[in-house]
C-alpha cells in the first residue's frame, strides 16, 4: 500500500482503518523522521481498536499499554525505541513487550525499529515520510519489505 495523507486528521483516519485491516496480534514497525506522524497514526489505530484512553508518544516512558474498556489485558502496546541508542537495550525491551503482546493478543506498534539489532520477519512495516504539507505512507506485509 502506498498513499498520501494530507494532514493529521487523514493520518489518524488511516490508522483507524489499519486497526480493522491488520490481523489480531500483529506486529507493526513504524519508521519515519521526527514529526512524520507515527504517533498520530497509532492514535488512529487505538481508536479503531476501541481504546478510549488518550494515546501519547511513549518517547520518555518507552512503552505504553492501552486497554479496551472492561478488558483485563492490553489491546495495544506502543513502544518508542528512539532514546535507546544501544541495540542490546532496544532488543531487550522489544522482546519483553513482544512476549506480553503475544500472550494477550495485543497489537504491538514499535516506533524507531531501526534501533533493533535485526527487524523481525513477521512484522508489518510502515514507513511515513513528509511530503509537501502532508505525508506519504507505505505499508508492506510481513516478508515483502524491499
Amino acid at each position: 500500500m502506498n498513499c498520501f495523507l494530507a494532514d493529521a486528521a487523514a493520518t489518524r483516519q488511516r490508522g483507524l482503518q489499519l486497526a480493522q485491516e491488520l490481523p489480531a496480534g500483529a506486529l507493526l514497525l513504524l519508521s519515519g523522521s521526527l514529526g512524520a506522524g507515527k504517533t498520530c497514526l497509532v492514535q488512529g489505530i487505538a481508536a479503531g481498536l476501541g481504546i478510549i484512553e488518550t494515546v501519547t508518544s511513549p518517547s520518555y516512558a518507552l512503552a505504553q499499554h492501552y486497554w479496551r474498556l472492561g478488558e483485563n489485558s492490553p489491546a495495544l502496546i506502543h513502544l518508542d525505541l528512539y532514546r535507546l541508542e544501544q541495540a542490546k537495550a532496544a532488543d531487550e525491551l522489544f522482546f519483553q513487550e513482544e512476549e506480553e503482546a503475544l500472550a494477550c493478543g495485543a497489537l504491538l506498534a514499535v516506533e524507531w525499529p531501526e534501533r533493533l539489532s535485526a527487524l523481525p520477519k513477521e512484522a508489518w512495516q510502515l514507513q511515513l515520510s513528509l511530503e509537501g504539507d502532508g505525508r506519504r505512507l507505505q505499508l508492506q506485509a510481513p516478508g515483502r519489505w524491499c
